[in-house]
């Protein structure tokens, strides 16, 4: 081998580590729950193990609600909103993901399904690229899935429900910046024809979890927790189609 040809393997393999070494400090920098979060939400509302953290005030729950985190955003940041389902008696999960970005663990619901067999019925949703992740895991699991919760979010464009009747509701904010609301409307047909629209008026990208203010994202005019108790308001009146 060429010294030169050499030369440009190894310089080329050094450019790779370090932008893998890069993405991964990066990835690390994530959003983490506000003080407000911690406040409303104490250790003894859920359990954390094996990478998840789940959400159960009632017991025998009939529906799980499987929520996965936006890009970079620490699952306990949507703890307010856990709890909150939790106490209207569903079993809310929120994964950890590796690397912090929901598209490296597509599949990992599975995992929390086969732990809770007499849950007869999933719900599945995510916030921003959370919510893309987990409209593609409903589209490739459709016969366990009865409901697809977008917050802020819509579907890539290789999953489409236009076909079916997968119940579906989407939340999204006038004020969100980073998933503005033109993006959520032009990709409504890819959604099921009982999908439900709803715009929070005042509410911001942010505002869906508990972490404070995110770069590009506009101004809210109402508070986080305003915002988190319109999210729950608007859930739980949609899941009762499922008692």
């Amino acid at each position: 081998m060429k010294k030169s040809t050499k030369i440009t393997i190894f310089v080329l393999l050094g450019i790779t580590i370090t932008a893998a070494l890069g993405f991964y400090i990066w990835s690390q920098q994530t959003y983490k729950a506000t003080d407000e979060l911690h406040q409303l939400v104490t250790k003894n509302d859920y359990t954390e193990q094996d990478g998840w953290y789940e959400f159960e005030q009632k017991e025998n729950a009939k529906l799980g609600i499987i929520l996965y985190p936006g890009a970079k955003v620490e699952p306990i940041a949507y703890g307010y909103l856990a709890k909150q389902l939790s106490l209207e008696g569903y079993y809310v999960a929120i994964p950890k993901m590796t690397l912090n970005m929901a598209i490296f663990d597509t599949n990992i619901a599975q995992e929390m399904m086969d732990k809770n067999p007499k849950i007869t019925q999933w719900v599945i949703g995510g916030h921003s690229l959370g919510g893309v992740t987990a409209a593609e895991f409903a589209a490739n699991h459709p016969e366990k899935i009865v409901g697809l919760l977008l917050l802020a979010s819509y579907p890539s464009d290789n999953v489409d429900f236009s076909n079916g009747t997968l119940q579906t509701l989407s939340i999204y904010a006038d004020r969100d910046r980073v998933t503005p609301p033109k993006d959520v409307l032009a990709d409504q047909e890819l959604l099921s024809t009982t999908a439900i629209l709803h715009e929070l008026q005042g509410g911001n990208h942010s505002g869906f979890g508990m972490y404070g203010e995110q770069a590009d994202d506009g101004k809210a005019t109402i508070t986080n927790l305003e915002q988190q108790n319109r999210i729950v308001n608007q859930i739980a009146k949609w899941l009762k189609k499922f008692d």
